[in-house]
């Protein structure tokens, strides 16, 4: 009896969509990508070569794409800004939804996401983050739940990118809606998923400094920024974003509760190997985000790709996808005016 398989189109095929791309096709046995969209002819001739030989119809129209008559899904991972707008028109559409995060730089846009979602509630929509598919962090989650460290109430959580001399970012923040939306979300994310994802802000404040891009204060952004959330219930979460670190990829996390504290990626290395030499002992780190949450990303889409098969609830609510981003523009708004924002217990803004 042959496996029930879903067919899945894919929009956006830059550096992130192509990797989903080839996800979808090499490493999701359950699904078979049967679309592949991108209004750049670069983008395209990189389909035509990569996906195309494997029956991926490659278009340059999304409208046409979606009228694909196979197609019942789609994975939305085009440039931040649009993200919204192309995954609403899919599900608009009558198309399972999976959006690379966030949902969008702007907080009306990705509320049209979310009342689309919950208008269509016969189909699968999910923002993926995908820490929550790693498998540390997944470990990590279950021995929060299972009462190891106590209550947990202090969590630090930092996304440390390897410094890009060539300055892309300060072009693409332009696009990106700043570094605590583009970069601390997955961390914003993380303190949803350990402390509750009905958590409360009640105050908030955040700083930063341009160290190697001084430009990047023109647009309200900087290359290193510290942020702090206090939640109802009595629970900090502090965020540090770095674009400048010389060594690789530092993604770690800290979450300390009443009775212990997990690490998460604490002294960061891409695998066991250990060089000794006239440098003294060391380990190497991942160059890249990809390289430290490659295999989460896998787990990301096989899961999302069941939750439609199978007819199961997504692990990730849109709701607590729409707050991540909420949380996010209000630390970018702080960093901005420099103003410390509060809130009432129902998560309305009180300053």
């Amino acid at each position: 009896m042959s496996m029930k398989r879903l067919s899945i189109g894919i929009v956006g095929l830059g550096r992130m969509g192509a990797r989903h791309a080839l996800n979808l096709l090499t490493r999701t046995p359950r699904c078979q990508l049967v679309a592949a969209c991108s209004p750049e002819a670069k983008e395209r001739e990189w389909a035509e070569a990569n996906l195309a030989p494997y029956g991926t119809k490659i278009y340059a129209s999304f409208e046409e794409m979606l009228k694909h008559p196979d197609m019942v899904a789609v994975l939305v991972a085009t440039s931040t800004s649009v993200h919204a707008e192309f995954a609403v028109r899919a599900i608009e559409a009558g198309k399972h939804v999976l959006c690379e995060k966030p949902l969008s730089t702007k907080l009306p846009e990705a509320m049209g996401v979310v009342n689309a979602a919950k208008a269509h509630p016969e189909l699968k929509t999910m923002c993926g983050f995908s820490r929550r598919f790693d498998d540390s962090y997944r470990d990590a989650l279950a021995k929060v739940q299972s009462g190891l460290i106590g209550k947990p109430v202090i969590l630090r959580s930092q996304t440390c990118d390897k410094h890009d001399p060539s300055g892309y970012f300060v072009g693409y923040s332009a696009l990106s809606g700043g570094i605590f939306v583009d970069c601390s979300i997955h961390d914003i994310d993380l303190s949803l998923m350990f402390f509750g994802e009905d958590s409360v802000p009640k105050a908030l404040w955040s700083t930063g400094i341009s160290a190697c891009h001084p430009e990047l204060k023109a647009l309200n952004d900087a290359d290193n920024a510290v942020g702090v959330v206090e939640f109802w219930g009595g629970k900090i979460a502090y965020f540090f974003a770095s674009r400048m670190m010389a060594h690789g990829q530092e993604d770690a996390t800290e979450i300390v509760g009443t009775g212990g504290k997990l690490s998460i990626n604490k002294n960061p290395q891409s695998n066991l190997v250990e060089i000794a030499d006239h440098q003294g002992i060391r380990r190497e780190v991942p160059g890249d985000y990809y390289g430290r949450f490659e295999y989460a990303f896998v787990n990301e889409v096989n899961e999302y790709v069941a939750c439609v098969l199978d007819d199961k609830p997504v692990p990730l609510s849109i709701d607590s996808a729409y707050k991540a981003l909420e949380i996010g523009a209000a630390l970018q708004e702080s960093l901005i005016t420099g103003k410390k924002l509060e809130f009432d217990e129902q998560g309305k803004r009180t300053n």
